[in-house]
């Protein structure tokens, strides 16, 4: 994804616990407060137009329903996909109201729909449905600051998370969730939608 709007000619910054170098990338760990608020330190009165939180874990494959799930993977998991989604936003609204257009793409997923239920994978489907309800509650509250929130389904996507099963590539998924980004705007703030344009049932 980075690649993708790297060359679009605008500026983009990349954050990841193990960033490749370059001036364009930072370090940062989304299960760190510290880390988070570090960034936004490096990235005082830097506007932003598009924030996109898209770090998210999935350990609990194969867990089994009387034995597994353990307490420290669903607080490894909500640490990850859902705390350190709400702080990185917290830590960057400043930016964001500095911002012409701004907007925040939360990745969450199908599994996280309680419509589309289906079973088991219990810690990661009940982390996403937050990040759903967390970008809907979010879409109300910065409406009033002109912030666009998109929530987001990017597809079953053949990565290591993935798995060689899924349905589409990596390089599909990325261009159209970056459709999606574009046409995010206060009158598609607070849905959920598929990474093609497809509204998905919270």
């Amino acid at each position: 994804m980075f690649d993708l709007f790297s060359g679009s000619g605008k500026p983009v910054i990349g954050a990841a616990r193990n960033p490749p170098d370059g001036p364009d990338w930072h370090a940062m760990d989304v299960s760190d407060p510290k880390s988070i608020r570090a960034l936004a330190g490096h990235l005082t009165a830097v506007p932003i137009e598009l924030l996109i939180c898209n770090a998210g874990i999935f350990p609990d494959k194969g867990q089994l329903l009387d034995t597994g799930f353990p307490p420290a993977m669903w607080d490894t998991v909500f640490r990850t996909n859902v705390t350190g989604t709400f702080l990185t936003v917290q830590a960057l609204l400043p930016n964001l109201r500095a911002a012409h257009r701004p907007r925040i793409a939360l990745l969450a997923s199908r599994l996280g729909s309680s419509e589309l239920a289906s079973g088991d994978r219990y810690i990661y489907r009940a982390s996403k449905a937050a990040v759903i309800n967390l970008g809907r509650n979010l879409a109300v509250d910065l409406r009033g600051d002109g912030i666009a929130v998109g929530i987001y389904h990017p597809g079953w996507v053949r990565t290591d998370m993935g798995g060689p099963s899924g349905d589409i590539d990596v390089e599909t998924s990325v261009k159209g969730l970056a459709t999606r980004f574009e046409e995010l705007g206060p009158k598609t703030s607070g849905r959920f939608q598929n990474w093609d344009g497809q509204t998905l049932p919270f």
